[in-house]
């Protein structure tokens, strides 16, 4: 797939469309999406499986050459064709127990985040960044409805019902 083709589904404004252009010229790096985040302050880029070293540059000088030319915090998630490994890869994966791709009744999808209920602060991020983001992505991605991070408590409960 060519670096600026995208899927039907996905739209970009002219301002992604140009930021994606920039990414890709700076970091030489094979992205597929950019999302510009106001409420956020970030721009999110999708990369192509095993880009992200090359995206991110030495010591992360890739990044912050761009985050000195746009002025806003970019973040960098590793693009999967399988939904449970792209939510994962929305995530730090280390504080990750486990992720499940669950089938509603009525139709929808909904990815349950599971992690130490210690460490489910640091999941959901600083104001809920990091579960906005993948509530963004896996909607835009998978059609999924819903991201939730839960303790292996909760799992556990959720199954006896």
């Amino acid at each position: 797939m060519g670096a600026l083709e995208m899927s039907e589904k996905i739209k970009l404004s002219p301002d992604e469309f140009r930021l994606l252009s920039l990414f890709q010229t700076v970091t030489t790096a094979d992205a597929r999406d950019c999302i510009i985040d106001e409420k956020m302050e970030r721009v999110i880029f999708v990369v192509n499986r095993g880009q992200m070293g090359m995206a991110i540059g030495k010591g992360g000088s890739n990044i912050k050459q761009l985050q000195n030319v746009i002025n806003k915090k970019i973040e960098l998630v590793e693009h999967s064709e399988n939904a449970t490994n792209f939510v994962k890869n929305i995530f730090n994966s280390n504080i990750i127990q486990e992720i499940r791709i669950n089938d509603r009744l009525d139709g929808t999808k909904i990815a349950l985040v599971v992690a130490d209920a210690k460490k489910k602060g640091l999941v959901v991020g600083k104001d809920g960044r990091n579960v906005d983001k993948a509530r963004l992505l896996a909607k835009r991605y998978f059609n999924i409805t819903n991201v939730l991070v839960i303790s292996p408590e909760q799992l556990i409960k959720s199954e006896k019902m």
